[in-house]
């Protein structure tokens, strides 16, 4: 009996028809590695193989564990949900695993591992774990990924690129190279990806400086240290909110000419004392508004600034709405929007900010252990309430 598949593009056909043993494949996103992925290991599958589909986690794999139950259902397969294991007819098994633990998935010899999001896997699975289980059988492998720096998958991809590795091959695709992509849509993301996670994310660029978000911070600083208030200037205040041993910050800029103004760092001091002094400084500048971070014991100091007269709008910093502050900075100034002052704190935090991948998918910004990015934080709270409406707001 014949599955029924979908048809594969050109790009994903090339891939699929190459003889290498082991196929390396950095891809854009959408490209389509997910079905790829699947026609390899389904070909093994029917032709009797015993074969694997490892991702990072088992949260991952459910979907792709979902499409292949579907397609293998009119073989009338055996199925054990519980081990997310398919026994087929003539021999052939599909197993569905999680490579969050690689201690667990040592066993039998395997024909093809399927390692999915390779980059985000452990780097002792493959060498470890999944390589000695294909020696018996001579098995083969494809590792599907988008490129996480050069961490091991970028080695991987170079073994496919050395002509004396005959075994292996390597891909790289784009995901312009899926034609059933809206090409506007692509160039949408570029338009509203900072570069460095456009270039991973979209080329399947193995970047050197994967995880860092704001490029060239230096070049941008730019703003006199000594700017004093004006009528023509529209005022943002960004304030974080200093914990234990973090400090409050407070980046002033001019959103109508995008010049940082000021920065006022400082910790050490009670809350009320820590709220006249933003109080003062947004009067000092005659500021439009204050953005402030209304986690923790941002509500409370919020309400005591606004029942003081001080125009502050609240911002709520979740999982979701982090990225999308962070990455309005960078692209602000990678595109020269936004003059900095030459602070060497603001200067050395900006350049320590990272991104990195997570493996569930969407991506996590901090600063590297042990420091801190409470001046990031704050100008990119300001920066935005510079391109936020906030007709109406300001002192009396």
């Amino acid at each position: 009996m014949t599955l029924k598949l979908p048809p594969l593009h050109p790009a994903q056909a090339a891939i699929y028809a190459h003889p290498a043993r082991f196929k390396v494949i950095a891809c854009g996103r959408r490209f389509g590695k997910t079905e790829l992925g699947k026609q390899l290991l389904l070909h093994h599958a029917t032709n009797g193989g015993v074969t694997w589909w490892i991702s990072p986690t088992y949260g991952m794999a459910g979907q792709v564990w979902r499409d292949l139950r579907q397609v293998l259902a009119p073989l009338k397969p055996t199925v054990t949900t519980v081990e997310r294991r398919i026994d087929l007819e003539g021999g052939g098994v599909v197993a569905v695993r999680s490579g969050m633990t690689p201690d667990f998935l040592r066993g039998a010899g395997l024909d093809y591992a399927v390692l999915d999001e390779a980059a985000f896997l452990p780097a002792d699975l493959w060498p470890e774990v999944v390589r000695p289980m294909l020696i018996d059988r001579r098995g083969g492998a494809a590792f599907l990924s988008s490129p996480n720096g050069r961490n091991y998958f970028y080695h991987l991809y170079a073994l496919g690129l050395d002509p004396q590795q005959p075994e292996w091959a390597a891909f790289h695709h784009p995901s312009h190279d899926n034609p059933r992509l809206d090409r506007a849509e692509l160039e949408a993301l570029r338009a509203t990806l900072p570069d460095i996670v456009y270039r991973a994310e979209i080329l399947a660029e193995f970047v050197d400086s994967a995880g860092q978000v704001f490029r060239d911070v230096d070049l941008r600083a730019t703003a006199p240290a000594d700017a004093v208030p004006h009528a023509d200037q529209r005022v943002v205040i960004g304030v974080d909110w200093g914990k234990s041993v973090d400090y409050t910050v407070c980046a002033v800029i001019d959103a109508n000419r995008g010049v940082m103004l000021a920065l006022d760092r400082f910790n050490g001091l009670s809350w009320a004392e820590t709220r006249r002094r933003i109080a003062d400084l947004a009067r000092r500048w005659n500021a439009q508004v204050v953005w402030a971070e209304a986690n923790a014991a941002g509500d409370v100091n919020i309400e005591a600034l606004i029942a003081d007269g001080v125009p502050v709008c609240a911002f709520q910093t979740t999982a979701r709405s982090k990225p999308v502050l962070i990455d309005k900075l960078a692209l602000a100034l990678e595109h020269g929007e936004l003059a900095l002052l030459p602070d060497p704190v603001l200067l050395s935090e900006l350049n320590a900010f990272r991104v990195d991948p997570m493996p569930l998918g969407g991506y996590r910004y901090s600063a590297p252990a042990g420091l801190h990015d409470d001046t990031v934080i704050a100008l990119a709270l300001a920066w935005h309430g510079a391109r936020t409406s906030t007709v109406g707001i300001g002192f009396a």
